[in-house]
């Protein structure tokens, strides 16, 4: 009787447990079992691993009773992942390879029947579990993900074509060719969006983007069709910062759970997410079994867009309401539970009536025929709850198009991009954070005022009625607003401009 444990990782929602392939070859009735929860996915391994060893010059032990435990027990496992450790561990149980070299290594990928290596869904998440163990081990993947896993420095990450290639860097004595270290994906510069100067008139819509983007606020966009709600939108990517090292390795690990291929083109970058109104709950937050990262968890990091944000489903609108405050959502099943990451800037546009023409001027010869009532009615579908979650509240007033033709270009995204990012700079060095995620503990003392403004503050708070959320987030804008104009402390000038982008819908 033979036994070989070989250290691989299942994936646990952004986590990735160290999972322990235990091989026993045994005399006995010739069969080839798997145990330790193993779907459908996993179970069919026995077949791939079987063809991928014969074809790769290795002989089966079809005379001995294969037994394959993957534990532990109580982990689910998914996926083609483990095709490579079981391979290896019957070669291992066999007595072909090097049990010292085999136990510093960690292995993942799916065998195609040739023996070929095909890549891995997460395996950014398993390098990043890798470098949290308390002394990390060599991580074997197939290339395309070895490169995607390499991003995470100060960890041993090395590519394989095939499994004959990994076999000959696990052979005993001098026989072994070590397998080549994988070069990661170069980090990718912002690419070139569409520019803000492309976009005339609005200068209120444009200074609350410029707002949004130096204090990481969420935003709604109310105003007629055609006045340039989606235009801003698109245009705010360009206005914010690069990603920090560890910003970037959690976005990309996020989206590297969704598809088995290396993001060569968008590590580095900022994600943009604009999901159709007809997305459903599950698709905007998360879910299925195992449990998935939804719009929300992509877009961490970066920018999710709803545009005509009444038409999506109540249920997913409220969905939105806790990774608003808290930045991550939890995913709960009757067997399983997973939490993902969820700090995105949400930036959302609407019509402020069914016909969209409310508040249109009269030049444009459109009017609006809804009764007050359907109005009401329309911009009920967005909840007070949810509306007191977004920090930015603006109207983008339509304007004829021949005014339109006559007004000059406005500032380009360079130029206020510059501002956004000395604005973003004194944030991170005065509180380590954007002021978007400022919690109430820290208000009082990043956003302190004086006897005047507190009053002023008092008075408004009073007179329109707001929560201490409302409240806490206009003093965030203004906090904002004074980084912009490169303040130390807020005035009343700052809260009283973060008071104007504060529009509650029907007021």
């Amino acid at each position: 009787m033979s036994l070989a444990v070989v250290m691989s990782r299942s994936l646990d929602g952004l986590d990735a447990p160290e999972v322990h392939v235990e091989v026993q070859l045994a005399n006995g009735l010739p069969s080839f079992t798997l145990v330790g929860l193993a779907d459908t996915e996993v179970k069919e391994s026995r077949e791939r691993v079987r063809a991928a060893l014969q074809q790769s010059g290795f002989a089966f032990p079809h005379n001995k009773r294969i037994t394959v435990n993957l534990a532990p027990a109580d982990l689910p496992k998914e996926s083609g992942r483990f095709d490579l450790p079981i391979a290896l561990g019957i070669l291992a149980a066999a007595g072909i390879l090097d049990a010292a070299r085999l136990a510093q290594c960690e292995f993942a990928g799916e065998l195609s029947l040739a023996g070929e290596l095909r890549p891995v869904r997460g395996a950014l998440a398993l390098a990043l579990a890798a470098r949290r163990g308390a002394a990390p081990r060599c991580l074997v993947l197939p290339a395309a993900s070895a490169r995607a896993a390499a991003q995470v420095p100060g960890l041993d990450v090395r590519a394989a074509a095939t499994l004959a290639q990994v076999v000959a860097a696990l052979l005993p004595g001098d026989a072994c060719a070590p397998l080549p270290a994988a070069v990661p994906w170069p980090r990718q510069a912002a690419a070139a969006g569409p520019d803000l100067r492309e976009v005339k008139g609005q200068a209120a819509a444009k200074r609350a983007l410029e707002i949004a983007a130096a204090g990481a606020h969420s935003l709604l966009l109310v105003g007629p069709p055609g006045t340039g709600k989606s235009m801003l939108a698109q245009r705010l990517p360009g206005l914010l910062p690069a990603l920090s090292d560890e910003e970037a390795l959690a976005s990309a690990a996020l989206l590297g759970l969704t598809r088995a291929a290396a993001h060569a083109g968008v590590f580095g970058q900022r994600p943009v997410r604009a999901p159709h109104h007809t997305a459903s709950a599950v698709a905007l937050v998360g879910g299925g079994s195992p449990p998935r990262p939804g719009e929300i968890s992509l877009a961490h990091g970066g920018v999710l867009f709803l545009d005509e944000m009444p038409e999506f489903p109540r249920a997913a609108l409220e969905a939105l309401r806790e990774p608003l405050e808290t930045g991550r959502i939890t995913i709960s099943r009757a067997a399983r539970q997973a939490a993902f990451p969820a700090r995105f800037q949400l930036v959302a546009a609407m019509n402020p009536c069914p016909c969209g023409w409310r508040g249109a001027p009269a030049a444009l010869g459109r009017a609006c025929r809804c009764t007050p009532e359907t109005v009401l009615r329309y911009q009920g579908r967005l909840s007070g709850p949810l509306l007191d979650r977004i920090d930015l509240q603006v109207e983008v007033l339509a304007a004829p198009a021949g005014e339109l033709l006559a007004l000059p270009e406005g500032e380009a995204s360079a130029v206020v991009a510059a501002r956004v990012a000395a604005a973003r700079a004194m944030q991170m060095a005065r509180q380590g954070e954007p002021n978007a995620m400022l919690e109430a503990a820290r208000i009082d003392t990043f956003c302190a005022l004086d006897d005047a403004t507190t009053r002023f503050v008092r008075s408004a708070a009073e007179r329109l009625g707001w929560s201490g959320r409302r409240l806490h987030r206009c003093l965030k804008v203004a906090r904002s607003i004074a980084d912009l104009a490169g303040a130390e402390g807020l005035s009343t000038a700052h809260v009283a401009e973060a008071l104007q982008l504060q529009r509650v819908l029907g007021g």
